[in-house]
């Protein structure tokens, strides 16, 4: 009698039309793809894009060159080298992040104890050869200025919910 009924079921295309049943059924339901570029779905203040590098309010770098989030980083990321100010200062010379090798974990940004290195909102970043993908301090410094309203912003949330 079972190989009866399954060989009508496969004469008659059974599985064909349950398939196609609950196609007709989302066919007309309200679609929640988002459209890209022109719409965006809504980020959470934690979330961790392209790195920038802050600034004090007078201008001053931030990063104090402890090579903390250089020792934490998993996926050796972040070359950092320092020297020392004429005020007896140290202060970063290079800072390089490779974000081909990059995996957004956010431990640098964790780590950093004067809150310089951050993850930013920003995901919409590429390149075409291996070095546009490699951001050094004039692009992590540039990025921070240009994005320090909305990393404050971030900032405030974050305290705001611990």
């Amino acid at each position: 009698m079972k190989a009866i009924k399954d060989y009508i079921k496969r004469l008659f295309l059974w599985e064909l039309f349950q398939g196609l049943r609950i196609t007709g059924r989302y066919l007309f339901e309200k679609k929640i793809t988002v459209q890209y570029p022109d719409e965006k779905t809504p980020q959470s203040h934690r979330f961790r894009g392209r790195h920038a590098l802050r600034r004090y309010p007078n201008g001053e770098e931030r990063c104090i060159a402890c090579k903390l989030c250089e020792a934490v980083c998993p996926a050796l990321a972040i070359t950092i080298e320092a020297a020392p100010r004429a005020d007896g200062t140290r202060r970063t010379t290079r800072y390089d992040i490779d974000l081909t090798k990059c995996i957004f974990c956010g431990f640098c940004e964790e780590s950093c104890p004067v809150d310089s290195i951050v993850e930013t909102r920003v995901f919409e970043y590429c390149g075409e050869q291996r070095h546009d993908l490699l951001m050094n301090k004039e692009k992590l410094l540039a990025a921070g200025e240009q994005l320090e309203k909305a990393l404050a912003a971030d900032k405030a949330l974050d305290q705001a919910y611990h």
